[in-house]
């Protein structure tokens, strides 16, 4: 990736977006690229904080992985999104893991390099705590959904709430910019595999979903929105 474009890149997003052109400039120049594939994991949770990342192209998902083996996504990160930036500045560990759910390309830029910077710009740290407090309230809104909502409810929350970040409005209903696991969808969801291919599949059966390729698509936003919206389901 040419180096003006790294530069565009960062500049997209507003952790970067106050920072001078030239210095945006010199920085691209120290950002390395890294490739992975499905399932690969960026780091592990407790690994030290030795890189701050961008995703370039793909997914990452950040999870912590309970006691009882039993796995949560935190966050979906699409293109041009930061991650493990609170942790390389203070200079702990990495507080969760981060997995490429797809194949996918990172930037990569040295601790050093970005503790330096963000020593010279208070915005830099202004905005990841911005950033921080969105992600906390969305993982608050998760935590009391898994609390007190049935499964059907979380589920098709967690597809309108991709839908939003991620959705490709056709004809045929809204198609999700993303190679979606059951897997995956089931740690999003705080369910169980077997929980969510079986509402997935009678979802697909009622015309609620549809595949298409590796894409899934939201056929019926308003039932999954009444879904989300209700007290009907199994757990």
């Amino acid at each position: 990736m040419a180096a003006r474009d790294v530069a565009a890149l960062l500049r997209g997003h507003a952790v970067f977006a106050g920072i001078p052109t030239r210095e945006i400039d010199a920085l691209a120049g120290l950002v390395t690229e890294e490739a992975h594939r499905a399932r690969d994991y960026v780091f592990l949770e407790g690994d030290p904080a030795r890189w701050f990342y961008v995703v370039k192209s793909g997914h990452v998902k950040i999870v912590r992985h309970s006691r009882t083996g039993k796995d949560v996504v935190l966050e979906l990160l699409g293109p041009g999104e930061p991650f493990g930036g609170v942790a390389v500045i203070e200079r702990r560990p990495y507080p969760a893991s981060a997995e490429a759910i797809e194949p996918t390309i990172i930037l990569k830029i040295p601790q050093d390099v970005i503790v330096a910077m963000a020593e010279r710009h208070a915005s830099i740290v202004r905005e990841m705590a911005l950033m921080i407090g969105r992600r906390l309230r969305a993982a608050h809104d998760t935590v009391k959904s898994l609390a007190v909502d049935p499964v059907e409810s979380r589920l098709a929350a967690t597809l309108l709430r991709l839908a939003k970040q991620e959705g490709e409005p056709d004809r045929g209903g809204v198609t999700l910019g993303i190679s979606l696991t059951r897997r995956t969808l089931a740690e999003m969801s705080g369910t169980t595999v077997e929980s969510a291919i079986r509402v997935m599949t009678r979802w697909q059966r009622d015309g609620l979903v549809r595949q298409s390729g590796r894409r899934l698509v939201l056929t019926d936003a308003e039932a999954l929105r009444a879904l989300a919206e209700g007290d009907t389901g199994s757990a």
